[in-house]
């Protein structure tokens, strides 16, 4: 079975490799464990979003940056192309660990969460178990982990701490904001999950997202990159479904533009909710457009679009 810490630690050796130019450090925490500051501290940069993006996924995706027209609007834009999705995105990408400790807090994302098994519940849905005595984790957070947390995160993954590698971006930087819109692909299988989609009729993945700009203020960033995939995130899946009107059924209620909340700009979303995440309806994080190819079939079917005027408000362009 492919190791999804395997793969990835093969990135993370390019990026140690590549560190002056990607404009990224790489420190050596007191237990051995190795630190990769992407942006925080560090400046990174364009390439250095891609090489994370790439880590999340485990090396199973390939990543392009280019610009696209929206109307009378130029934007910077990732394109991506993902083998093996559900273990790319699901068990490596989806960002379900959430770690706390005294007054850290980051999100976890990438492959280390499979030996940690975070959630538990995924994985064997997934049916999917790492065998690696090495660990690869993504952190989103504001400031680079402690001694303490670098030893709680390589227990939970059940490797020495000097085999623990952890990058670490902020949501307020290049590679963080560019990071972020590489999730696009795997925000409509998680949606797809939601609606209880099975997931082993999924193929192949695809998807396009507008890069957000980025702004000191973490909040108003995380606003901007969530509105990158709710309002302009395309995703394209390849699947092998037998009931097309079935298919046709998970395809028109998996957009963004279905959910009740779903109009403004997220940061004013996540104001009227008092920032609570929970009291935001779910179905608002997905795609903005979903289009899927039936091998079964050869019919493609699509719902959802491009909202740009809210794009246009929420990043002020």
């Amino acid at each position: 079975m492919i190791s999804l810490n395997k793969l990835a630690l093969k990135v993370v050796d390019e990026i140690i490799e590549k560190k002056d130019i990607l404009r990224v450090e790489v420190l050596k925490a007191e237990n051995g464990a190795t630190i990769i500051d992407c942006g925080v501290k560090a400046e990174g940069g364009y390439e250095a979003g891609i090489y994370l993006a790439q880590v999340c996924l485990a090396g199973l995706a390939r990543i392009t940056l280019h610009h696209r027209e929206y109307g009378d609007v130029v934007l910077p834009v990732i394109d991506q192309f993902i083998e093996h999705p559900v273990l790319a995105c699901m068990a490596s990408q989806y960002a379900g660990w959430r770690i706390s400790h005294e007054k850290y807090f980051a999100m976890g994302s990438g492959p280390a969460r499979a030996l940690a098994k975070k959630p538990k519940k995924l994985y064997k849905e997934i049916g999917y178990e790492d065998d690696s005595d090495e660990a690869v984790l993504v952190l989103e957070a504001s400031k680079l982990p402690n001694t303490d947390v670098l030893n709680i995160i390589a227990e939970k993954c059940g490797v020495t701490p000097n085999n623990l590698y952890v990058l670490v971006a902020s949501t307020s930087s290049i590679a963080g904001s560019i990071q972020i819109s590489c999730r696009i692909a795997e925000t409509g299988i998680h949606r797809l999950h939601t609606l209880h989609f099975p997931l082993d009729k999924i193929i192949s993945a695809a998807g396009v997202c507008p890069i957000a700009p980025v702004h000191p203020d973490p909040t108003i960033m995380m606003g901007r990159t969530n509105d990158a995939l709710i309002y302009a995130g395309e995703t394209f899946y390849i699947v092998d479904f037998e009931n097309e009107d079935e298919l046709r059924d998970f395809v028109e209620k998996a957009p963004s533009s279905k959910s009740p909340s779903y109009g403004k700009p997220f940061f004013e979303i996540f104001k009227e909710a008092n920032y609570d995440f929970y009291k935001i309806d779910p179905g608002l994080f997905a795609p903005a457009k979903i289009t899927v190819y039936n091998i079964k079939t050869g019919n493609t079917l699509t719902d959802g679009e491009v909202n740009l005027e809210v794009l246009k408000k929420s990043w002020k362009l």
